[in-house]
């Protein structure tokens, strides 16, 4: 649900924490109606890719199975961050270094701040393949594995 009407300004963050000792911070800015900031750190991660995302619900009570899937508010397909069709959630890849840091800044234009509020962001396993590999659930998470 768009909400233009909504100054640019709003803020949230969103503190991580995960299995492994996976924990980090995200913030969000909404820096104008079309554009909203993500900027993040991470660290406990496996090094190399993975897929960063915005979950339906803000429910933790059972680690990612009980955040819902990709918030997808006009019904879509996965995909990249960059694609015309894609989950509102669908922010692409990060990546940990050999120390398992991952450190990103993401300006997207799907994201409002005040329509994820209350919401989840996971760190997926593995690399988000952005809805273009051959898995039966590339275009439904883009493979990326557990959160």
């Amino acid at each position: 649900m768009e909400n233009s009407g909504s100054p640019p300004g709003g803020a949230a963050v969103a503190a991580l924490g995960g299995p492994g000792g996976v924990r980090g911070l995200v913030r969000f800015l909404q820096l104008s109606p079309g554009r909203c900031l993500v900027d993040g750190a991470v660290s406990g991660l496996p090094p190399g890719p993975h897929g960063l995302h915005i979950h339906e619900f803000g429910d933790l009570s059972d680690s990612c199975n009980s955040c819902g899937g990709h918030f997808n508010p006009d019904g879509e397909t996965h995909g990249g961050p960059q694609d015309q069709h894609r989950h509102a959630g669908d922010l692409g890849n990060i990546w940990a270094d050999s120390e398992g840091r991952a450190r990103f800044r993401i300006e997207d234009t799907r994201l409002k701040v005040w329509d994820i509020i209350g919401r989840s962001v996971v760190v997926a396993e593995g690399e988000d393949d952005l809805g273009r590999g051959s898995h039966p659930l590339s275009r439904v998470t883009g493979n990326s594995g557990p959160g």
